[in-house]
């Protein structure tokens, strides 16, 4: 049944959202993007234009039923319309049977995720309304845990697009689709120092030094752009830190550490700053959404600068809430341990084996 009209894309959310979203591994991902045989791109193909719909409607029927009237401030309704836009666009394209039709799919899928790269910071600036309404800087915990859902469940539908569109588009050696087969967390590390510097150096004309200790030479399968972004924004966090604290110069300033780790379940990396720490009382305020220590920047959702891998050097406060979904995505996490005063270091797990499932939210409403 294909929804038209206004309530008959309200009656396909409701019915949609009744069905349970299907995780995938990223042992599945890696195989199937090793081998896109035309057959294989258009099961993979047929599996999305299933459960892309369903996953959208989850997230519709939460923007729908958000507390504090969170639902009716003006940057949530953008989103909620964005994601009815791209529901109705899936609905009304007939399921891909041959390669031709796959090829159409997979161009519609490159469009909706480009229709959707601001969400972050429109979202942001929804919660940014809400405050301003509410006269408090506090979020509940029902919205924190509604933020938590919906942008995990954002990662999961970019990676199952992006990587499908990625097959398609000219590969890469040793890439299957986005996922690296020998990812190499030392050189994913000297790329986000080198991002991470040059922003420093924008915004305080200096920046601390970073260097590499432990398995510098380790290689596993991984997605390399989600290792990037989370390694730029803990070392664009560190330095931010070191320089604020130490006020001086670039040839006095505390290193920077990152030691490479390999466990038998996990690959973990170690980010150790010497940039005053965190007091003690705002450790768990560090993983709520827009708590920051900076001025927090004004935000256009229309600017192509904010995106899931684009962002102000420091005031969005989303940065290590984000980062932290990005570790728990494929079954790894994000730790930060600090000692007001001295330092603080971010340990960053990574599940090495590839059978980990996507982690999906559970149902909210």
């Amino acid at each position: 049944m294909i929804a038209t009209g206004a309530k008959g894309l309200s009656d396909k959310i409701q019915h949609l959202a009744q069905f349970k979203q299907r995780a995938v591994t990223l042992k599945q991902l890696f195989e199937f993007g090793s081998n896109p045989s035309k057959e294989n791109l258009l099961i993979a193909a047929q599996f999305l234009h299933q459960e892309l719909p369903v996953r959208l409607s989850h997230r519709i029927k939460e923007l729908e039923n958000l507390p504090f009237g969170l639902s009716n401030m003006p940057s949530v309704s953008l989103v909620r319309d964005m994601y009815k836009t791209s529901l109705q666009i899936l609905l009304e394209q007939p399921r891909p049977e041959n390669t031709d039709e796959e090829w159409q799919f997979a161009s519609l899928l490159e469009d909706i995720k480009q229709r959707h790269n601001n969400v972050v910071s429109i979202m942001a600036k929804g919660i940014q309304e809400l405050k301003q309404t509410l006269g408090s800087d506090d979020l509940n915990a029902e919205v924190q845990e509604f933020l938590d859902c919906f942008y995990m469940s954002r990662i999961g539908i970019r990676m199952l697009i992006g990587q499908h569109v990625a097959l398609h588009q000219e590969s890469r050696p040793g890439y299957a689709g986005l996922i690296c087969e020998k990812c190499s967390p030392a050189e994913v590390a000297q790329d986000a120092i080198a991002n991470a510097r040059n922003l420093c150096l924008v915004h305080y004309s200096v920046a601390p030094e970073v260097r590499l200790f432990g398995k510098v030479d380790l290689r596993f399968t991984y997605v390399a752009s989600h290792l990037h972004h989370m390694l730029f924004e803990l070392i664009k966090n560190s330095m931010r830190a070191i320089v604020e604290f130490c006020d001086t110069d670039s040839d006095s300033l505390p290193l920077i550490r990152i030691v490479i780790a390999e466990g038998e379940e996990d690959v973990t990396l170690k980010i150790s700053d010497e940039g005053g720490g965190i007091p003690r009382s705002g450790i768990s305020r560090i993983w709520t959404y827009l708590y920051t220590t900076a001025s927090p920047p004004v935000l256009d959702p229309s600017s192509p600068y904010y995106s899931d891998f684009h962002a102000p050097f420091a005031g969005l406060g989303y940065g290590l809430p984000i980062s932290r979904l990005y570790a728990r995505y494929f079954g790894g996490d994000l730790q930060v341990i600090s000692m007001e005063g001295y330092g603080t270091d971010a340990y960053l797990h990574l599940k090495r084996l590839g059978n980990a499932e996507e982690v999906l939210p559970r149902k909210l409403y």
